[in-house]
């Protein structure tokens, strides 16, 4: 909005041409954002606990030390982190531009179906929201159209193409099948964050990681210099999405001051599936899929646990992890909440350092 209304008036006034430039404008994305958070934060938590009386329903099947330490917190602080973004993204980014709506259409959408799942979970005071089949289905119908969006944006020749990592001109022609995979990078992308979702600040960080590895990738990708140079692909266009990551990495930082142990406010599933939707998102418009695969490896390896937990104790009737997540695994170990938070962060770090330099090694 802000560009729209202020940039054409560079003509008259130059201290207006600050906001042609996407480095200005991520970072008046990213205070904005904070600083929504910290204004409306304290008066949301004090509302959702009015709502709330008993706070978020703990899984009794979960880690018992759960039940006393986690009691009566309030859930459904998500719904701050997308007031802060889409406001954010509203005021900073060129409205002009269609994969920012492609994004923030996955990221109210998905944030809309985990609303209703919190809110039956907070109402009828059981951890049973809507069903698992009821949620995907929703997911996938939101991630199929943004993805036809996204490749009718794009450039014809990436088309339903799939850029490895690490090769230059290497790309996997899927074809219409790309649909079905954009849609699933994305949909998984969703419930990993939201399996991560887990511990006091152990998900809003590597969210936060993520979107400023991706927003660096959004600004070099949609850069034809900077695309040519490093032998990327080049998207037109996908280099506003940085404003999107900065708004993401703005309110996460202020949803991370009232997350942080022991947390005032959980994101609930209206946080985790739509910041992990936003991520998918992005990775499918900068044709960077495999690669957030890379930097989200922590999401990955929560998803996979529990993958690898349920199928093992179907088909042998063991466990492979005393808990899944692995996160509640290494908690059943004996290792304190804060410790396993922090080591999960450095490891995000890590990976997010790992996927970057597949920008460079090719």
């Amino acid at each position: 909005m802000l560009y729209h209304l202020l940039y054409p008036l560079a003509d008259e006034y130059s201290v207006f041409n600050v906001f042609q430039y996407l480095t200005f404008r991520t970072g008046g994305a990213v205070m904005t954002a904070l600083i929504i958070s910290f204004v409306f934060g304290p008066a949301f938590i004090r509302w959702l606990k009015s709502k709330q009386a008993e706070g978020q329903p703990i899984r009794e099947d979960g880690p018992q030390s759960h039940i006393l330490t986690k009691q009566g917190t309030p859930t459904m602080g998500g719904f701050l982190i997308l007031l802060a973004v889409s406001i954010s993204t509203l005021l900073w980014a060129d409205l002009s531009n269609e994969y920012v709506w492609a994004v923030l259409l996955v990221t109210i959408g998905f944030g809309s179906i985990g609303f209703i799942d919190d809110y039956r979970k907070v109402t009828q005071r059981s951890t049973d929201g809507l069903s698992g089949r009821m949620k995907l289905l929703l997911q996938f119908a939101i991630a199929i159209g943004a993805v036809l969006w996204i490749m009718g944006t794009g450039p014809e020749e990436l088309q339903g193409d799939l850029a490895v990592p690490f090769f230059k001109d290497f790309m996997i022609h899927l074809g219409w099948f790309y649909l079905a995979f954009g849609a699933f990078v994305i949909v998984g992308a969703s419930n990993a964050v939201n399996l991560t979702d887990g511990l006091d600040g152990l998900a809003i960080v590597p969210v936060m990681i993520a979107a400023a590895s991706f927003g660096l990738i959004a600004y070099l990708v949609g850069n034809a210099l900077f695309a040519d140079y490093l032998q990327l692909h080049f998207v037109l266009g996908t280099g506003e999405l940085a404003v999107f990551c900065g708004a993401l990495m703005g309110a996460g930082l202020g949803f991370l001051w009232f997350n942080a142990p022991p947390a005032m406010v959980f994101m609930g599933d209206t946080g985790s599936l739509s910041l992990g939707g936003a991520l998918g998102a992005i990775a499918v418009a900068t044709k960077h899929e495999i690669v957030l695969a890379i930097i989200g490896g922590l999401f990955v390896l929560e998803a996979v646990s529990v993958i690898v937990q349920v199928a093992s104790f179907k088909l042998t009737g063991k466990r492979v992890f005393r808990m899944a997540p692995i996160h509640h695994h290494y908690e059943q170990l004996g290792w304190a909440e804060q410790t396993i938070v922090i080591r999960f962060w450095i490891i995000a770090v890590v990976l997010a350092m790992i996927g970057l330099a597949t920008l460079k090694l090719r």
